[in-house]
C-alpha cells in the first residue's frame, strides 16, 4: 500500500478530507441501518397478527362455501361463479421508507355477483359466502404486500450492512493507515532537511 502513495502536504490533505467523507458516510449508512431494522421489527409485529388474521378468515370462508355446497350443487356456484362480471381490481403504488421502494396494494373490491336474467339467483347463504372469499381476498393482499415490504427491507438491511462493515474494518482503516505512513514520511523527510542544512551551514564555517 505504502508503494502507491505519494508522501506530500497534498495528499495528506487531500487523504484527510477523504477520512472525514468516510467517517460521515459510516456515521449516515449506521443510521440508516438502525432506521431499517427498527422499522422491519415493527411491521414484523403486524405482520404476525395479520398472518393469524388470514388463516382465521380462510378458515371461516370454507365454512361458509362448505355451508352453500350442503344446500346447493356445485354446478349452480360454479354457473353463479361464471356469472361474475367484474375481476378484482388492484391498485399497485409504491411508498418510501427510508429510500426503500416498497409496495402499497389498495384493497380488492370485488362485487356480488349480480342475480341477471338467465342465471340462477344468488341467496342469503350463497352470498355470505361470496363476502366471506372477499374478505380473505383482502387479507391475502395485505399480506402480501407486508411480506413483500419486509424481503424488501431486509435486502437493504442486508445491502447497508456490508458497506458499513466495508467501511468500518477496510476502507477507513487502510485511510488511516495511509495517513500515518504519509506523516511519519513527512516527518522523516524534515528531519533529512534539518539535517542537510546543518551540513551545509557546517561546511560553510
Amino acid at each position: 500500500m505504502a508503494l502507491n502513495i505519494k508522501p506530500t502536504r497534498s495528499e495528506l490533505i487531500k487523504l484527510n478530507k477523504q477520512i472525514k467523507l468516510a467517517k460521515s458516510g459510516h456515521s449516515l449508512l449506521k443510521k440508516k441501518r438502525d432506521g431499517l431494522i427498527m422499522e422491519f421489527f415493527s411491521i414484523l409485529k403486524n405482520a404476525k397478527s395479520v398472518r393469524g388474521q388470514l388463516a382465521q378468515r380462510y378458515k371461516d370462508a370454507q365454512q361458509r362455501i362448505n355451508i352453500a355446497r350442503t344446500l346447493y350443487s356445485d354446478l349452480r356456484l360454479r354457473s353463479l361463479a361464471f356469472a361474475l362480471q367484474e375481476a378484482a381490481s388492484i391498485e399497485l403504488q409504491a411508498k418510501n421508507i427510508m429510500g426503500v421502494k416498497v409496495p402499497q396494494i389498495s384493497q380488492a373490491t370485488v362485487q356480488v355477483i349480480p342475480k341477471q336474467p338467465g342465471f340462477a339467483a344468488t341467496t342469503a347463504i350463497i352470498d355470505d359466502a361470496i363476502v366471506g372469499y372477499q374478505k380473505l381476498l383482502q387479507d391475502l393482499l395485505r399480506v402480501a404486500e407486508i411480506e413483500t415490504t419486509m424481503k424488501r427491507l431486509l435486502t437493504e438491511i442486508e445491502k447497508t450492512k456490508r458497506r458499513v462493515n466495508a467501511l468500518e474494518f477496510s476502507v477507513i482503516p487502510k485511510m488511516e493507515a495511509a495517513k500515518k505512513f504519509i506523516k511519519l514520511r513527512l516527518e522523516e523527510m524534515e528531519r533529512e532537511n534539518i539535517f542537510r542544512l546543518k551540513r551545509v551551514k557546517a561546511k560553510v564555517k
